[in-house]
């Protein structure tokens, strides 16, 4: 039986990262083509073949840039199924001793680049019910801990973006959620916290698994959803 995600076209912000990667690794396993943008250069470890577009230097936070990636995509497949916003940061920064410039970095980064990115994608997306936006999000804007407040504020803003477009788009046949997961397994988080139980830790690769069902045919009911993935944390 063929996968209902074989030859469909998604596009994945932030796709030279963990997240990004593991993403691609997967819908790939499912016979979909897949381009990668990202902000930093294209480098060595990325996947490649015909059914992988990798651009890099895509700044998605203007609109512009975010615009010409999302062309490169349509002329090179004809159209786009979905789109998966990965690309974001992190700081931890208590408010006290912080810097007002964190708070608006945190915003370009996590909440600026989905906007931008899902007005580039809107004028291809499919509309024939198969349309997805899966925007990532996080547990910790649920409640903000100490140094947590300009992720969280950011992350949170996501979450109520992701409820507004799925109002908006809901008659049109594109469906539009986001995954809120705990701390994700990737060498940058063992960097950071070396004594913590790394196999508590969502893997990129499990959370690339409940995006894949967002953007299938399955979760054609599901639209404005905010799903909490959070491992053993």
């Amino acid at each position: 039986m063929a996968s209902s995600l074989s030859d469909r076209v998604f596009v994945v912000t932030g796709g030279f990262g963990a997240l990004g990667r593991a993403l691609a690794a997967v819908l790939l396993e499912e016979g979909a083509r897949v381009a990668l943008l990202d902000r930093a250069p294209a480098g060595v470890g990325l996947p490649d073949g015909d059914r992988v577009l990798t651009i890099g230097g895509a700044d998605l936070g203007d609109a512009g840039a975010a615009a010409a990636a999302f062309a490169q995509v349509r002329q090179r497949w004809q159209r786009i199924d979905g789109l998966v916003n990965v690309a974001g940061g992190f700081a931890w920064e208590t408010v006290g001793d912080g810097k007002l410039d964190t708070w608006d970095r945190l915003y370009a980064m996590n909440l600026r680049s989905a906007v931008s990115a899902s007005q580039a994608a809107l004028p291809y997306l499919s509309t024939d019910g198969r349309g997805r936006i899966v925007n990532i999000a996080a547990l910790g804007a649920v409640k903000a801990a100490t140094g947590m407040g300009a992720y969280a504020a950011s992350k949170a803003g996501v979450m109520r973006f992701t409820e507004a477009l799925a109002e908006e788009l809901k008659d049109r046949g594109i469906t539009v959620n986001a995954v809120l997961p705990s701390i994700i397994d990737t060498p940058a988080n063992r960097a950071d916290m070396p004594d913590a139980a790394f196999d508590r830790w969502v893997t990129p690769q499990a959370l690339g698994y409940v995006i894949k069902f967002l953007l299938s045919d399955d979760a054609a009911a599901i639209t404005g959803a905010l799903l909490p993935v959070a491992g053993r944390t």
